[in-house]
């Protein structure tokens, strides 16, 4: 094996294989078992190609997910950073409307906090408070999160090049001016038809949420790329993510941003 890592045509490879498992529903064993030399900018180039294919094939980009912002999370999945993947509009459910389980393999829903651009962000020096004033509205977020890869056996270059492990997400509301809400006191309660499933505090995310979006925008700047005005982005999750039950209704209530909600589907074929 190279010193220098799997090649272009490994990076194909790895990309072909995580497109058949979303289509097929056949998790892969991770990528980093056959290529343990995957670094992650490497991984970053599989996710950029089955992202090229899918916005080829129609799908546009509306925003960005930040993962593994915090302690709970990178506890759960054995990393010790954050990542990030592009929100396609094709992954976006609406608030209290079905998920349709039939395409993904093994999901889990993270309650988080969204926010909404208001102009374009970019550079290697962005701030907490420039992220702030940049972002006209924050959210609470559902994201379902989905794993190619068999029995979320996955490191930090694995879940990078699996698309963040990113599969679904759903926006509440009313949401709140970040500028007028103390977002890291912000208290999330995750609920599975009316009981508690989980707890967090925005403080979770890099300590204040607005963190998870100049990480971002600085992460970005080195790949060539920015946030734009309208574009959403989801923060991170307030707690360890929890698995989805067939025929449930999941909410986050997330004190002054209001809340969200999404009907689990029986995974039969039902459609949103």
């Amino acid at each position: 094996m190279s010193s220098t890592g799997p090649g272009p045509a490994a990076i194909a490879a790895m990309a072909r294989a995580l497109a058949d498992a979303q289509s097929t529903r056949v998790p892969i064993a991770p990528l980093t078992e056959r290529w343990p030399e995957l670094s992650l900018g490497q991984a970053y180039e599989v996710q950029a190609i089955n992202v090229a294919a899918r916005r080829a094939a129609g799908a546009r980009r509306v925003g960005w997910k930040v993962g593994l912002t915090s302690a709970a999370m990178q506890r759960q999945l054995g990393v010790e950073q954050p990542d990030f993947g592009p929100l396609l509009d094709e992954m976006e459910i609406g608030d209290g409307e079905l998920l349709a389980t039939d395409a993904l393999i093994a999901p889990r829903v993270e309650g988080e906090i969204a926010f909404r651009l208001a102009r374009g962000l970019a550079g290697g020096g962005v701030t907490e408070d420039e992220a702030l004033d940049a972002c006209d509205l924050a959210l609470p977020a559902l994201e379902i999160i989905d794993s190619r890869i068999a029995d979320w056996r996955i490191g930090l270059a694995d879940t990078i090049a699996d698309h963040a492990s990113s599969a679904r997400y759903v926006l509440g509301g009313p949401g709140a001016d970040p500028r007028a809400v103390d977002l890291a006191a912000v208290e999330l309660e995750l609920r599975e038809d009316g009981e508690t499933l989980d707890r967090g505090r925005g403080e979770a995310v890099l300590g204040q949420p607005a963190r998870a979006v100049a990480w971002l925008a600085r992460t970005l700047t080195v790949f060539g790329e920015r946030l734009e005005p309208g574009e959403i982005v989801l923060a991170g999750a307030l707690h360890a993510a929890q698995s989805l039950r067939p025929g449930t209704t999941v909410e986050a209530v997330a004190g002054p941003l209001g809340r969200v909600a999404v009907r689990v589907g029986d995974g039969r074929g039902a459609q949103a």
